[in-house]
C-alpha cells in the first residue's frame, strides 16, 4: 500500500478474493456462444480469442516469476544482494488484476466500438504504425508520466506502493494502485486506438503489443542481468533504444533516475541516466553461481507441491501447504504434465536462497514424489539422485547437507549410511538428517509433568530416541507394535526397559505420532488427547475434540533473510527441525557426521539452536 493512499487505489473487485476471475464470466460466455451460434463469415475471431490471450499472459507471466527466482536463487548474474519477505510477496499478489482489466477493456471495445470488431488477422500498415507511435508518443508520455508519479504528491499516493519493492521480481512490474493503471491503459492505448480509428488495426497487432509490453515489463524487473554484452558491442546505439534489467534495477535503488520506459534515450536526453549503469551491468554479467555453505535437500511432495514451490506460484508459496485450492483442479493438465516431466528429470534443482549470520543457504529440490519413495524400483534411482547431489554439493564446497523430506529408513539407504560409509566414506561434505534436533523438539512439546505416553503409527529413528529419552525420564512409553517394542528393549538398560510397555491401549493423554496414523485410530483417542507428530508428515486431522503440533519445527529468527515461502504445511518464518540442524551443525563447526544410528546429544543440539535465535513453537495449534 502507499504510504499516503489516494483515490482509486483498491481495484473494483478486490472484496471478491480469489473470485475476483467471474467479472469476466459473462463477457466469456457472450463470446464463446456468439462464436458457436453465428455463421462462420459472421464469427468475430478477435472476440473470441481475447480469452485466450489473457490466459496466454498469465502463463507467460508465471513463466518468467519462476525463471527469475531460479536465477536468483542460484546466484549467477543477480544484481541486487537485498533479499524479499512475506510481506512483498503479500504485496504482490494482485499482478494479475491488470490482466482482467485488459480483458474487460477489450471486451468492451469490441463490443462498442466501431471498428474494433471483426478485425483481420493481420494488417501490415498498421504493425508500422503501432512501433512509430510506442517508440515516439508512448515513450515520451510514459517517461513525463513517470518523473510526475515521483512527485511527493502523487508519489505517496500511489507509485510509492510500487517502490516499496527494492528487490524487483517480474511480477513488481505490474504491481500498482487502480488509478496508475488506469493512466498506463490510457497511454498503451495510443498506438492500438490509433489502428483501429484509421482502419489498420489486426488480431495479432493487439496481442501482440500487449505481449511485448508485458515481456519488456518482466525483463526489466528481474533482478539477475539477462541481456548479453555482444548485441551492444554489435549495435552500439542500441544501449539508447532497448533497456536491461540493471538499468531499472537502478532506478528502484536510487528512486531519481533511469525513469523511461524501455528505451533509455529520454534519459539520456534529460540528464536522468544513472552514471553507475554501465558498471553495474557489466558487474552483473560476470557475477558467477554462488557456493551454498549448507543445502537443504528436499523433494515434492503431493502433485500440486510443484505449485508450493517458491519457483511455483508465490503467493501459494507463501502459505502453508493445505487443502488444494479450486483453481487446480482446472490445472490437472498442467500438473500431469509436470509429473512426467520430474519422472523423467533426472538432476537436482535449486529452488530457494537463504541467509543466516554468515551462513549461504540454498534448497535443493529431487523430483521426485512422496509416492515414488514407497516403490521398490524408484529407490535405487532415487539413491542415486541423492548420491549425485552429494557429490555436486562436496565440488562446491558445501560444509553440510541436510537430507530433508527425505525417506532415510532402513529399507531406503540406512537412514543415509549407505553414502558415507560404503560409497563415499571420504567424504568432506557432513551429512545431517536432523534427527537429534526433532528428538529435542518433541521432548519439549511433551507437558511438564506427563507420566504416560503412546507411541503410534510407523516408527523411525526418531521415534525410537524419543522412546530411550522418555523411558530414561521415567516417563512410560507404550508400543503397540511387538516387533518395534523387542528392538527397542534390546537397546535399553535394564532400569530404563522397565519404562517400556508393549500395549495397544488408546488411553493415554499424549500420542507421538509417525506416519501412517489413520482416522480409525485417531477415533479411539479420549477427548482432549494431544497428538504430536515426530515425523515431517503431519496426520490429517480427524478430531475436533483433541489437540495437535506441528510437526517438529522452530519459529526462525528475524535476521534469518528471504524467507518468503512455507515449507510445506509449517506457518510462515516457521522452519523443520531437520532444515534447521544442518544451519546449527554449520555454524557450530561440528565435524562429524549425523546419519545412520549416530546421533548428537540431544541436551547439546537443543541448547546451541536456542542459542541461535530459533525459537519453540507453542505446544498446540
Amino acid at each position: 500500500m502507499a504510504s499516503n493512499p489516494g483515490i482509486l487505489t483498491d481495484w473494483p473487485w478486490t472484496p471478491l478474493g480469489s473470485y475476483k476471475y467471474v467479472v469476466l464470466a459473462p463477457f466469456v460466455v457472450h463470446s464463446i456462444y456468439s462464436y458457436i451460434t453465428k455463421d462462420e463469415s459472421e464469427r468475430d475471431l478477435a472476440n473470441f480469442m481475447i480469452f485466450p490471450f489473457l490466459l496466454w499472459r498469465m502463463l507467460h507471466n508465471q513463466i518468467w516469476i519462476s525463471l527469475s527466482r531460479y536465477r536468483t536463487a542460484k546466484g549467477n548474474n543477480r544484481i541486487v544482494d537485498k533479499t524479499i519477505e512475506f510481506e512483498q510477496v503479500d504485496r504482490e499478489r494482485n499482478w494479475d488484476d491488470q490482466i482482467l482489466f485488459t480483458g474487460i477493456l477489450y471486451y468492451l471495445v469490441n463490443l462498442t466500438m466501431e471498428g474494433a470488431s471483426n478485425l483481420p488477422l493481420w494488417r501490415t500498415e498498421g504493425v508500422f504504425i503501432t512501433i512509430l507511435l510506442h517508440v515516439g508518443p508512448v515513450e515520451f508520455i510514459y517517461y513525463w508520466l513517470h518523473r510526475a508519479l515521483h512527485h511527493h504528491y502523487l508519489y505517496s499516493r500511489y507509485h510509492s506502493h510500487h517502490h516499496s519493492s527494492i528487490v524487483t521480481e517480474p511480477i513488481t512490474s505490474v504491481v500498482h494502485p487502480f488509478a496508475e493503471h488506469i493512466s498506463y491503459f490510457m497511454l498503451f492505448a495510443i498506438p492500438l486506438m490509433t489502428a483501429v480509428l484509421t482502419g489498420t488495426g489486426s488480431v495479432v497487432l493487439f496481442f501482440t503489443y500487449i505481449t511485448f509490453v508485458d515481456f519488456m515489463n518482466n525483463l526489466g524487473h528481474c533482478n539477475f542481468e539477462l541481456i548479453p554484452a555482444e548485441l551492444f558491442s554489435i549495435f552500439p546505439p542500441l544501449k539508447y533504444i532497448m533497456y536491461t534489467p540493471t538499468y531499472h534495477s537502478l532506478h528502484h535503488t536510487q528512486f531519481r533516475t533511469n525513469y523511461s520506459l524501455f528505451m533509455p534515450f529520454y534519459d539520456y536526453m534529460y540528464g536522468t541516466m544513472d552514471k553507475s549503469t554501465d558498471t553495474l551491468y557489466e558487474t552483473s554479467l560476470k557475477r558467477e553461481e554462488e557456493s551454498a555453505n549448507v543445502v537443504h535437500l528436499t523433494h515434492l511432495t503431493t502433485p500440486e507441491s510443484i505449485y508450493h514451490l517458491r519457483l511455483g506460484f508465490a503467493s501459494l508459496a507463501s502459505k502453508p501447504q493445505s487443502t488444494s485450492q479450486w483453481y487446480l483442479w482446472l490445472m490437472w493438465p498442467v500438473t500431469l504434465w509436470s509429473m512426467i516431466v520430474t519422472w523423467f528429470y533426472g538432476h537436482t534443482f535449486v529452488v530457494e536462497r537463504n541467509i543466516f549470520k554468515t551462513l549461504n543457504l540454498q534448497t535443493w529440490a529431487i523430483p521426485r514424489y512422496t509416492i515414488q519413495y514407497t516403490t521398490p524400483k524408484q529407490r535405487e534411482s532415487i539413491n542415486c539422485l541423492i548420491e549425485e547431489a552429494m557429490v555436486k554439493a562436496e565440488k562446491k564446497g558445501t560444509m553440510v547437507l541436510t537430507l530433508g523430506l527425505l525417506n532415510q529408513g532402513e529399507e531406503m539407504n540406512c537412514n543415509g549410511e549407505l553414502f558415507i560409509i560404503r560409497r563415499h566414506p571420504q567424504l568432506k561434505v557432513k551429512l545431517v538428517d536432523g534427527s537429534s534436533l526433532a528428538v529435542a523438539v518433541v521432548l519439549n512439546c511433551i507437558p511438564k509433568g506427563t507420566t504416560q505416553v503412546a507411541i503410534k503409527g510407523k516408527l523411525s529413528k526418531v521415534s525410537n530416541s524419543i522412546a530411550i529419552a522418555l523411558c530414561r525420564r521415567g516417563v512410560q512409553v507404550f508400543i503397540s507394535c511387538e516387533y518395534e517394542y523387542t528392538r527397542l528393549k534390546e537397546t535399553c538398560d535394564s532400569e530404563t526397559r522397565n519404562n517400556l510397555v508393549l500395549s495397544d491401549s488408546y488411553s493415554q493423554q499424549v500420542w507421538l505420532v509417525g506416519d501412517g496414523l489413520g482416522k480409525i485410530q485417531q477415533m479411539k483417542a479420549s477427548k482432549g488427547t494431544l497428538l504430536i507428530p515426530f515425523s515431517q508428515f503431519p496426520p490429517k486431522k480427524s478430531r475436533k475434540d483433541c489437540f495437535y503440533c506441528n510437526t517438529p519445527a522452530m519459529s526462525a529468527p528475524r535476521d534469518l533473510q528471504n524467507l518468503d515461502s512455507c515449507e510445506n504445511w509449517l506457518p510462515r518464518r516457521v522452519m523443520s527441525a531437520w532444515r534447521i540442524a544442518g544451519i546449527v551443525h554449520a555454524l557450530e563447526g561440528w565435524n562429524v557426521h549425523e546419519c545412520g544410528n549416530m546421533m548428537f546429544s540431544i541436551d547439546k543440539i537443543w541448547k546451541a539452536t536456542l542459542q541461535h535465535g530459533f525459537r519453540p513453537l507453542p505446544v498446540s495449534t
